[in-house]
């Protein structure tokens, strides 16, 4: 195989890397940012997503340790937290825009209390209150398979209710 070989499957390559990067790229360009922040764009009430799988409690971070992802800032309790999350953001972002996951799972959203969060395979999800936990809890499975199918529309119509299946 000559230089020229080389490079010519080089360039091909590169070419059919690119085409393939086109469609997500337009994808994710699509995806709607739908966050539950507060005035100052902190997610989660200032409380650490890390702490909700290492603590199995809610903790309250510090701006003194503080990300940033998908559209919220978070704080975090510890350097050490910070860098977990940092590392692997998607693991430890509240699911549903921390938006209460049974809202979400009827079609719209509502606010949160950190205290009713429950990490649901390895996913953190956070409930309104206690009536939104033991509606969720009836048929948790099932309930996260409709945020999931309802959560993109929910998102692009800003939170406000949707026409679901039941």
């Amino acid at each position: 195989m000559n230089s020229r070989t080389i490079v010519s499957r080089t360039i091909r390559f590169a070419a059919l890397a690119a085409l393939l990067a086109v469609p997500a790229a337009a994808t994710a360009a699509d995806d709607v940012t739908l966050v539950n922040v507060d005035k100052s764009g902190v997610i989660l009430d200032g409380y650490d997503p890390v702490a909700f799988f290492t603590d199995g409690k809610p903790v309250m971070g510090s701006a003194a340790y503080q990300s940033t992802y998908r559209g919220a800032v978070y704080h975090f309790a510890s350097a050490d937290h910070k860098a977990l999350f940092d590392a692997t953001p998607a693991k430890y972002e509240p699911q549903f825009g921390a938006f209460c996951a049974y809202a979400v799972s009827v079609g719209r959203t509502a606010p949160i209390d950190v205290n009713t969060f429950s990490i649901v395979n390895g996913r953190l999800v956070v409930q309104h209150n206690a009536r939104a936990v033991g509606l969720w809890n009836k048929d948790v499975q099932g309930n996260l398979m409709k945020a999931d199918k309802y959560w993109p529309a929910v998102a692009k119509n800003g939170g406000k209710q949707i026409k679901v299946d039941e």
